[in-house]
């Protein structure tokens, strides 16, 4: 197998996920959910509803705060990932595991599901991620290092589609695919393959999956995604989850691994709430034993993180009220398609931090149950009865879709005449379904439907595979791996031409791949949309940008301005060798600070020193209200601008303060610097230099320099309160260690 380990502070090396991989075994198959931790003690907090945490993680922003805890909600979180190139998404799900995905679906490419057989090598012209054997190995392989580094199972998901998805199924059962998209029914209408052979081709492909343990999540949520008008397709949606786990759960498939994909119709500007909580509702009541994959509304999705955003955290809140066993996140790379590593991060944070801020809701709060909640739900269940009725009534599932009852956008029972309409004989793979021989036999295991094994060996019955001392599902060695067919096209390629990003030290931007170069830049132009986009493309020409792009564009007034976001790619690389990188500073933390503060006082005089009439930096630096020093308990005499340096040295000696904090922030002739070397000298000339700390700061102080000029730390631009009371407690410190 391998020995090689992933370190949290080094690269993923995606030559060692390559090395042998043609005989690599996945260390697992089968879905595993989240384990529930009830009453679970983080920080200073008892969560109620969140699940074993991780072992190494990234935290929300502001969790610095509270100890960086990062708790983890009960539903799995996805994420969705699809650029293109394996040896990069290997590299972007390290990074989402670490934020809490452990759903790891990998897109394929839409052609996928015109493919007739599976797929081997690396055909990347097809247009998206085609699912080859190599690219799952090498990902499954990935996966089952990572999910060791941060300490919880990470479910690695793709599509089992097309009329090669029996093949696909058979495959993934191989390599350790823990969780699918099969629905027969998605097939028929989107993809215009025949009826029968959709079916047919499910029964097995569910088959093998019932017997790989793979989580089965069906694809009804495409019918409000393609409907004129989303929200009138509730019914059919209750009736496509209806017929989707019907059959899955005749196949074989256990009810805790058949999964519905619930997607909200509405979005705002539509009273959203209203129309989707009530069906979310209705769907989990009449659904309640199989579980639920939540995905945010794509339909109405734009390109503006902010509205994905907002329309996300709206469908969160609806998972929460209701339920959600696996939340999706897809992101505004879905209407833009522009998959950046961020955005997917984004995302993933996005879900966790809703589910962590409403931890509880639902032992706070209850849906009502009467009114038009409850109203509006029953009402969706008695149109979802009636249009199973209808599809009866017609003859049945495959007669109702040739007559285009679904993806229908009138709300039935009434009819605007334009589902999507497909004949029963027609279609991709028409003909292609041909009834078994009497004496037909296939040796091997999870084959869907009569086997004929008796007649050949009446203990191989439950156990076909035995015939042939087992098929490639019992022993892997029997699989034929191919690695490359395409001599031009392939990983090896790709990674030596990447290689100088990846291992030689160059830097440069990355979106989705190693070495792309790609920016995003947001700034606002005072111009119209049209001439804002226009004028935004030369400015990125101007600035040496190659291939620049507007993707997202919103009037914030049709004359006053627009706006924009705008990608291009970077066409310079920076060598990490040329870089000089200054030590970090040390920072205490803030229970030393104010343990430090309590044990003895301190009393600081501050001033705009000079001629200098700025004063916004430094009251930052103070006030508690911009994270300054005063949340310390430190006392600060501030005297205002323009002060004499004469005058901040005699304060301090007067009050008998602890030190002198000078801002300071003109500096031709080096006055600045002048200024903190005569605080300094008039210190140590008034006998209290060994008493007092000094520290000067300002937008183009260089701290080394100010050291040198005698003050006992130095702050440029960007430099907080933290940082400066860290300063003076250290620095107190050192004048105490004097004295001792």
């Amino acid at each position: 197998m391998t020995d090689y380990k992933l370190e949290k502070d080094k690269k993923i090396d995606i030559n060692k996920i390559l090395e042998n991989l043609e005989d690599y075994r996945p260390k697992r198959r089968g879905w595993v959910w989240r384990t529930p931790v009830p009453n679970y003690q983080m920080h200073k907090f008892e969560y109620k509803d969140m699940a074993e945490p991780l072992k190494n993680y990234v935290p929300l922003p502001s969790a610095k705060y509270f100890n960086n805890i990062d708790p983890q909600g009960i539903p799995s979180i996805t994420t969705e990932i699809a650029s293109g190139r394996f040896e990069d998404d290997i590299r972007r799900m390290r990074m989402t595991a670490w934020h809490g995905a452990d759903h790891i679906m990998v897109i394929r490419t839409a052609g996928q599901s015109h493919f007739e057989g599976l797929i081997e090598g690396t055909p990347q012209g097809v247009g998206g991620v085609p699912i080859t054997r190599k690219q799952v190995r090498a990902q499954r392989k990935a996966l089952d290092l990572i999910e060791e580094e941060v300490g919880r199972p990470i479910n690695y998901h793709s599509y089992i589609s097309g009329i090669a998805g029996p093949e696909i199924a058979v495959m993934f059962a191989e390599e350790g695919v823990n969780g699918a998209h099969q629905d027969p029914q998605y097939n028929v209408l989107y993809r215009n393959i025949n009826m029968v052979r959709s079916f047919v081709d499910a029964c097995e492909a569910k088959n093998v999956m019932a017997w790989a343990g793979i989580a089965q999540i069906d694809g009804a949520h495409n019918a409000n995604a393609t409907a004129r008008e989303a929200w009138k397709v509730m019914p059919e949606l209750m009736v496509q989850h209806a017929i989707n786990t019907g059959v899955s759960s005749k196949v074989g498939i256990s009810d805790s691994n058949i999964c519905l994909s619930t997607v909200p119709p509405t979005a705002p500007p539509a009273p959203s709430m209203a129309i989707d909580l009530p069906y979310a509702v209705a769907l989990r009541e009449f659904f309640d034993k199989y579980r639920m994959r939540a995905q945010q509304n794509t339909k109405y999705m734009e390109s503006s993180t902010r509205e994905a955003t907002v329309t996300h955290t709206l469908n969160l809140l609806i998972s929460k009220l209701t339920s959600a066993d696996i939340q999706s996140t897809i992101t505004p790379d879905e209407g833009r398609n522009v998959p950046w590593h961020i955005y997917n991060v984004e995302a993933v944070d996005t879900a966790k931090q809703v589910f962590q801020g409403l931890d509880g809701l639902n032992d706070l709060l209850e849906l009502k149950d009467d009114g038009p909640l409850r109203e509006k739900a029953r009402e969706i269940q008695e149109r979802s009865v009636l249009f199973l009725e209808a599809i009866i009534e017609q003859g049945g599932y495959f007669q109702a879709v040739e007559n285009g009852m679904f993806v229908d956008s009138g709300e039935f029972p009434e009819r605007n005449e334009d589902g999507i309409s497909r004949e029963i004989n027609g279609g991709i793979g028409a003909g292609s379904v041909y009834k078994r021989d009497e004496d037909y036999l296939a040796p091997v295991t999870a084959h869907y439907g009569y086997n004929n094994v008796a007649q050949y060996d009446e203990e191989a019955v439950d156990d076909p595979s035995s015939l042939i001392g087992g098929s490639t599902l019992e022993d892997p060695d029997k699989i034929v791996y191919i690695d490359e067919l395409d001599e031009t096209d392939n990983v090896n390629i790709r990674l030596e031409e990447s290689k100088p990003y990846r291992e030689d030290g160059q830097i440069k931007p990355e979106a989705e791949w190693a070495g792309d170069g790609v920016v995003l830049m947001t700034f606002m132009l005072p111009e119209s949309k049209r001439v804002a986009q226009f004028t935004a493309l030369e400015i990125g020409k101007k600035m040496g940008l190659e291939e620049c792009e507007v993707i997202n564009t919103e009037v914030l007034q049709n004359a006053e301005g627009t706006r924009i976001e705008m990608k291009g790619i970077v066409p310079f690389a920076i060598d990490k060798e040329t870089l000089v990188i200054p030590e970090e500073p040390k920072m205490l933390s803030e229970d030393e600070i104010r343990a430090d503060v309590k044990r003895k006082p301190m009393l600081l005089v501050a001033g705009t020193v000079g001629e200098d009439e700025h004063s916004v930096g430094l009251r930052e630096i103070i006030d508690i209200k911009h994270g300054g020093i005063e949340k310390y308990g430190m006392k600060v005499e501030y005297l205002g601008t323009s002060v004499p340096v004469e005058k901040i040295v005699d304060a301090a000696i007067e009050l008998n303060a602890d030190g002198i904090m000078a801002s300071t922030i003109i500096s031709h002739d080096d006055i600045h610097y002048k200024n903190m070397r005569r605080i300094n000298d008039l210190c140590v000339e008034k006998g209290v230099r060994d008493k007092l700390v000094l520290v000067a700061g300002g937008t183009q102080v260089i701290p080394e320099i100010a050291v040198k000029n005698g003050m006992d730390a130095g702050f440029g631009r960007g430099s907080n309160g933290d940082q400066v009371a860290t300063a003076l407690v250290e620095a107190r410190w050192e004048i105490e260690k004097r004295k001792d």
